[in-house]
């Protein structure tokens, strides 16, 4: 049995140690990895409340060129350009997680607090609206049919006429919007795989936002296959998307996007990626 002045020694030491964890503890709660609350090290300028300490997190499905998508080792884009604005105006950087398209339109990354918002040239919509703080427009979007050059095809009719298979991205409005009409599409994962399925056959047409299909069309080889056949105005207009309800961070995002349109920042991210200027309405 330990002697009485071991054990009081024992008990010290373990004092000690009890001390240092709850100070280890709080102090690890305001790292970099902690979530915003409005109060702790995860909040930037103004005080606006974000997942990780000096970082705006952002989640996006790659790839959706020339929205967002990897460019080597880094993900570039229109989208990504955008929201490195909203980053400047809080004093901190970007960071961009990859993930699939379904939670980021049902608003689950953003209510679970994993990103502090989504850009993936994501279309508002009054059914996503439900669970998403939509930022004002900052795109106007419409879709595109594209097809093999000689197909003779210049409408969805003519798809529906002559019994072709019509292929789209998963979880998009183009997939809705088809769908809509009386298709049954071939879903794809990715926009890279719906292309993949036109050039395999696997689709005879598919539907995908004009903006992607002029990217894909500045390819030699795809441009010299295929062309765009129809173009379907329905009237789309993509939204940043953030936490029901943060109306700190939205307003903060829109007066970054009203800011760009006013003093020309926007025209030239614009033409960076688009190759001309924005349309009055779109750049208004």
């Amino acid at each position: 049995m330990a002697s009485w002045s071991m054990r009081r020694r024992m008990l010290s030491i373990g004092a000690t140690a009890l001390v240092a964890a709850f100070t280890v503890s709080a102090c690890g709660s305001g790292g970099s990895g902690g979530r915003g609350d409005g109060g702790g090290a995860a909040s930037a300028k103004g005080g606006i409340a974000l997942v990780n300490a000096g970082k705006l997190t952002t989640c996006t499905h790659l790839q959706f060129q020339p929205f967002q998508f990897n460019q080597g080792a880094k993900v570039v884009g229109f989208d990504v350009d955008v929201i490195d604005l909203v980053a400047k105006r809080l004093g901190v950087t970007q960071d961009i997680i990859d993930i699939d398209f379904a939670p980021i339109k049902s608003g689950a990354v953003l209510s679970s607090g994993r990103c502090d918002l989504a850009a993936a040239g994501m279309t508002i919509t009054d059914e996503r609206r439900k669970n998403i703080e939509f930022s004002v427009p900052y795109f106007d979007a419409t879709q595109a049919l594209l097809a093999r050059k000689g197909s003779g095809l210049t409408s969805l009719g003519d798809v529906k006429a002559k019994n072709l298979k019509i292929g789209a991205q998963a979880s998009t409005t183009g997939l809705e919007y088809v769908k809509r009409k009386g298709f049954d599409p071939i879903e794809f994962a990715d926009s890279p795989k719906e292309l993949l399925g036109l050039q395999t056959g696997q689709a005879d047409v598919i539907v995908q936002d004009l903006p992607v299909v002029a990217t894909w069309l500045k390819k030699p080889d795809v441009r010299a296959k295929y062309e765009v056949v129809a173009v379907l105005d329905t009237g789309e207009r993509y939204g940043i998307g953030m936490k029901k309800g943060n109306t700190a961070l939205s307003k903060v995002v829109n007066e970054v996007i009203e800011g760009a349109k006013a003093d020309g920042t926007y025209d030239t991210i614009y033409k960076k990626w688009f190759g001309t200027e924005p349309s009055p309405a779109t750049a208004s």
